[in-house]
């Protein structure tokens, strides 16, 4: 049993951080990938960042130069360090791990606004 569980979202200003994290329990088997998705109201769910079997990471387009995912083995977990954020930015961040199954966790608010 997997079980992923997000944290640090919350309220900041236009050109603001934020760091969010993801610490996993439980056995992961045949690790795929591991990343952040995001949701936004009336648009679909998107991939924000993403960590390949080969550690290699991808971004979307429109946090290229502002995000960075990083994760701490021995912890277990996933970060989302968000800087200069933007109010476009807004949405439920979910983390996500691809391995013999998927896991959600249950999605953290990030709310960009003055």
């Amino acid at each position: 049993q997997v079980q992923l569980v997000e944290s640090g979202g919350g309220l900041v200003q236009p050109g603001g951080s934020l760091r969010l994290s993801c610490a996993a329990s439980g056995s992961i088997f045949n690790l795929y990938a591991m990343g952040w998705y995001r949701q936004a109201p009336g648009k679909q769910r998107e991939l924000v960042a993403r960590f390949s079997s080969d550690g290699s990471t991808s971004y979307a387009d429109s946090v290229k130069g502002r995000f960075t995912i990083s994760r701490d083995n021995a912890k277990k977990t996933v970060y989302l360090q968000m800087n200069s954020l933007k109010p476009q930015d807004t949405a439920v961040y979910y983390c996500n791990v691809v391995s013999s199954s998927i896991y959600w966790g249950q999605g953290t608010q990030v709310t960009v606004s003055s």
